[in-house]
Formats: C-alpha cells, structure tokens, sequence
C-alpha cells in the first residue's frame, strides 16, 4: 500500500511554541519509546513503520512546512507541496498524482490519513483491514469509523448499513456532518461512528476523478495550475458522491492533540527546559527560552515560553487561545529550516523606519544554506561555535567560533557546517523580510 499523511494547520492553538511555520505535529514534546522527545509527526511515521504497514510514505504539505519535515523525518519521505493553499481535495489529487507519475500500479491500494493524530497500535490494524478491503472490491472508497466516546457535536459521523461487530469493513448507509448533541445522541444508538478522517481507495478510481476535473493531468502540470484548482474538501468532492463506500470500525485510542489541555494529557513531565517549579499541582511548564521559568503554588495551568511569547492560562480554558492570538505576532520568532534551525533573538524598528533583527542560527554536520545575495539589507555574522566554510562571491574560506564576518548587498554567499555551527546573525536594513533572497547554484 502507499500512505500519503496530510499536513497542513497554522498552529494558533499551541501557541507560543507553535506558530506559521511550525505547526503543532513539528513539537518534539512526546516521548518516543528509547526514552528520547518526538514530534506528533515523527510519532505517526514511527508507528507506520513499527506496524510494517509500508515504507513508501509521501506527505502532502504546504511550501511553509516542508524545511520542517524535512529536519525531523530526514529524505526517506517524499513530501509533494502545494504552491499555495486550496483544500484536502486539490491536496489529495495533487499526491495521487505524483504517484502516478512515480509508477505505481493503478491498482495500489492508497491510504489518506492525518499526520498528527494520537492512537494506539489498533488503529494501524484497521488500516490494513481498510487496504485489505479495497484490494479486494469491498467497495471504491473505505473509510475509518471512530467507536464515538460521547455524543459531540464536533465531529462527522458514519452510519453503516448493518453493525460492525467483526472489525470488518461494512457498507456505508449515510453520513451526517457535525450534527447537534441531541441528534448524535440519536445517531450513536443507531450504531454511527466518527467520521476519523481516514480514506482509502484505489489509485486507478482517484485518478479518473483526477481527470475529470483535469484531462491528461500528470504532476508538473496539475501543479502548474494549482491555484486554478478547485477549492473543496476531500469529503464533499469525493467521499459523499462515491457510489459504493465502506467503513472499517476502529474502537482504541484516537486523540487530537490539538490543544494545550489535550496535549498536556498525554506528557509524562510537568517541566521542559530552564523550569524552577516548587508545590505545583497541575501546573505544566514548557520553556523554550534561555532564561528560566520559576514557579509557585500554582494549580492546573500551562505555562508556555518561547521566542514568540508567554502563555499562562488555565488548562480548562486554553481551547480559546487561537481567537486570542490571531494577528498577534508580526512573523515566527523560531523555525525549522532543512539545514537546522534559527531563533529571532530580537527585532527593533526605529522611527526613521532603520531596523535591525539578530538571530542565532544553527546549522547541522554536512548542510549548507544555499548561494544567495540579498538586495534590502546587510548583514553581520559571528559565529560562536564550531567549524564551517564560507563563500564569499565565489571565494571560499574557513570560518570558526570567534570569526566574525560583514555581508553587505548584493554580495553572494553561502554556508557550510563542517561540524555544529552556531553563530549570531545581525540584520540591518529599511526592509528586512526572509523573501529577500535571491538564490544562485553552487556545487560545494
């Protein structure tokens, strides 16, 4: 089978320790069975895998996250990225898509799952029971039914033909979207399951669709003509007019992790980072700042430090921390990059409109920042630990903790680690945006 895992978020629920650029499955806050910390996104491809589902996993993402992915699953993964953002459906076409154009048969069974949710080994269970299900014509489309908890109106729910008492896939009689309680009161006696936002189904049955909306689409161009794309769920596109549509019950832990009074259930510390914390009870405390965190007496909160800002709020009430936090922050404080990472360690705009922002940056063995000039600002880079190579438009030096070196505009250059490397970045300028990059080949 091939697995395409989905995504996407902008990460205003978790915030400070998420934002645009890294959205919540990129926290390495979960704790990995050899003891060590993992992303939601890593914990998801670790359990395929564990599960000996497949290997061949291809993520669908937006150009934002794809440095993200990237740093923390390595090149194993394929990642296909939208030029802009449209919806599940153009996402799905556009993975399938790239499938296709790799080889594969069109008779693939292929999985469509979420990147980020919290689930015991059950789940990949079903999984296989859904590819099963479609391998042998079942049905063309088949789908992952949640044994609902509670009646709530927060989720799609699945009414099947006949009970699911076996663990088999069952035809799908109807699908009722995020009623009210007292209906899904209703529709739970009947034997409805959440819907898991889990699909499976054959390449072949996408692809034609693929082609009803595009003739002749193969990846290049169906990317080309993204943004012209419909813009429209995966659900409503496909699911609820495919003819023949099963579901496969699943009845173990199934999580969204989504925010902060979610997630902290499922952390096995109450203190990350620089954390001073004395007759706490409840209290979770996340510090991803140099300077530490001293806590008190406090009972059932989150307290969130990080580049982009400070959380303090009661666990209960967090769920309402995105309609606070929008608009708030100018630009991600923190990002994964390919290379590594880098904080904004402080950003200043003077009334002349001048502004200086200085980052620390740090780049892993062996990778580059690529050959590059910007044309609105200079820049100051010392670097403090390790050792590397600079180009300077075309000559190439060694540099090391101490060095310090002046790039003005319009001057290439480009960056190598030989080990670690760390150094402090200080940007100067009337207009400093990361779009001001204008990037040239260089083999190293």
């Amino acid at each position: 089978m091939k697995i395409i895992l989905l995504s996407g978020g902008s990460g205003k629920r978790l915030w400070p320790l998420s934002n645009d650029a890294r959205s919540k499955q990129f926290l390495r806050l979960l704790t990995a069975p050899d003891g060590s910390k993992e992303s939601m996104i890593q914990r998801m491809v670790r359990q395929i895998k564990s599960a000996e589902l497949t290997d061949d996993i291809v993520i669908a993402t937006g150009l934002n996250q794809k440095d993200s992915i990237e740093n923390q699953l390595g090149d194993s993964i394929s990642v296909v990225t939208e030029p802009c953002r449209r919806d599940t459906f153009p996402a799905i076409m556009l993975a399938c898509t790239y499938l296709a154009d790799q080889g594969t048969s069109m008779n693939e069974p292929v999985i469509v799952m979420p990147c980020d949710s919290y689930t015991d080994c059950g789940y990949f269970t079903a999984l296989a029971k859904m590819a099963d299900a479609v391998c042998d014509g079942v049905a063309d489309m088949v789908l992952m039914g949640i044994k609902p908890a509670y009646p709530s109106a927060k989720y799609g729910y699945i009414v099947p033909k006949s009970p699911c008492n076996g663990g088999n896939a069952v035809a799908v009689r109807r699908f009722t979207e995020k009623p009210d309680v007292a209906t899904a009161k209703k529709l739970i006696e009947e034997g409805a399951l959440w819907n898991g936002g889990v699909f499976a189904f054959g390449l072949g049955y996408l692809m034609d669709i693929v082609h009803n909306v595009r003739p002749s689409a193969e990846f290049n161009s169906l990317r080309a003509d993204y943004a012209n794309l419909p813009k429209i769920s995966f659900d409503y596109a496909v699911v609820e007019k495919a003819q023949s549509v099963a579901v496969v019950p699943y009845s173990g832990e199934w999580k969204d992790l989504g925010t902060w009074n979610t997630l902290t259930d499922e952390l096995d510390s109450h203190a990350y980072g620089n954390v001073h914390a004395e007759t706490t009870n409840g209290t979770y405390i996340i510090n991803e700042l140099e300077i530490p965190v001293v806590c008190i007496g406090t009972k059932d909160l989150v307290i969130a430090a990080s580049p982009d800002g400070i959380l303090v709020s009661e666990r209960k009430l967090s769920e309402n921390l995105k309609y606070i936090v929008d608009g708030i922050s100018k630009r991600p404080m923190y990002e994964e990059r390919r290379w590594g990472e880098y904080r904004v360690v402080d950003y200043v705009e003077f009334p002349d409109g001048f502004c200086a922002l200085t980052k620390q940056i740090t780049l892993r063995p062996g990778c580059s920042i690529s050959y590059q000039k910007h044309n609105c600002r200079e820049e100051i880079w010392t670097f403090i630990n390790g050792e590397g190579e600079i180009v300077l438009d075309g000559e190439r030096i060694l540099v090391k903790c101490g060095d310090v070196i002046t790039i003005s505009r319009g001057m290439l250059h480009a960056l190598r680690a030989i080990t670690s490397l760390t150094f402090i970045e200080v940007q100067h300028g009337n207009n400093l945006i990361e779009e001001d990059i204008e990037r040239f080949n260089y083999v190293w």
